[in-house]
């Protein structure tokens, strides 16, 4: 959490205080960066009851007797508490990369929460080296437009699916694989799940949830975006490797089986002896193995 920015009139520890006590019971990463931040403060986070959190939308409870809402704009408003005197602080938040999160207590809007997911150093190296290799990037984020196209815009990405609801992420993977395209999918928690079921490739983050690891089919253990590079030239290298063995496979058999029919025998008087044979099936088999075993030393 980068900033508080509290409605006037308002302790910005005060609505910390019991934004944390409601975001505890939460493991979305917004809501553990909130709690992270009172704990830096050494502020006591009280108990919260009657807890809700919608997923994709915000998260909800009673701390102390206080109605707590967090969440964007819209989510507020289901809650009848309008946002309009925080909208300009908020957009300039976003300008700068951070998502803006409201929080409303007792049916008023209270102030928001700036929250910054720092861009990792190799992200951008990462980025590139894909587009170099003719991928498309897409960004598909739940959050809302201004701060998504502010990072876009830093990281060099074209195309933006921005304010999609968790629900609706897979169809979004759905559609660009209707459009012709081989989609790889790359998230980190709950909410990215079903996309990552549903694109032809999901790499889950090893720091995210378990059920994002769960429904990929790959796990970055760094949660680094260059293991995505890494794993598309490893696949590329293997799928060389596995075709350079079925000639190795196939080579043996196409030469031996013809001599060890007799093809030789009426022009050399030649047959395939059993030794031979034997040795030669051994060979094919050191050359298979031997030739995937390069695959350790590859450089990525």
């Amino acid at each position: 959490m980068t900033r508080t920015v509290p409605a006037e009139g308002i302790d910005p520890d005060e609505i910390l205080r019991l934004a944390a006590g409601v975001e505890r019971a939460s493991e979305h990463p917004l809501a553990e960066a909130i709690v992270a931040a009172a704990q830096d403060k050494d502020i006591a986070i009280p108990e919260v009851s009657d807890f809700d959190s919608p997923i994709g939308r915000g998260a909800l409870g009673v701390v102390e007797g206080h109605q707590v809402v967090l969440g964007n704009a819209d989510f507020l408003a289901a809650h009848d508490i309008g946002t309009d005197t925080l909208e300009g602080q908020a957009d300039q938040l976003r300008s700068d990369g951070a998502t803006a999160i409201y929080i409303g207590i007792d049916g008023d809007a209270a102030g928001i929460f700036a929250i910054a997911d720092p861009v990792k150093d190799t992200t951008p190296e990462a980025l590139a080296s894909l587009r170099d290799e003719g991928i498309e990037i897409v960004m598909l984020t739940g959050d809302n437009r201004t701060t998504a196209y502010a990072v876009a815009r830093d990281l060099g990405i074209d195309r933006v699916e921005a304010e999609v609801l968790p629900d609706h992420k897979s169809d979004v993977v759905a559609q660009l694989r209707g459009e012709g395209k081989v989609v790889a999918m790359a998230g980190d928690g709950v909410n990215d799940a079903p996309a990552l079921a549903a694109a032809d490739v999901g790499l889950a983050m090893g720091s995210g949830t378990d059920v994002a690891m769960e429904s990929a089919g790959i796990t970055l253990l760094g949660g680094d975006l260059t293991g995505i590079v890494h794993a598309r030239r490893l696949s590329h290298k293997t799928m060389r490797n596995i075709r350079q063995n079925l000639l190795f496979a196939f080579g043996y058999n196409t030469i031996g089986i013809p001599i060890a029919a007799g093809v030789l025998y009426p022009f050399f008087g030649l047959l395939l002896s059993p030794i031979i044979a034997a040795a030669a099936m051994s060979l094919s088999s050191v050359s298979v193995i031997g030739n995937a075993l390069r695959l350790r030393t590859q450089r990525l």
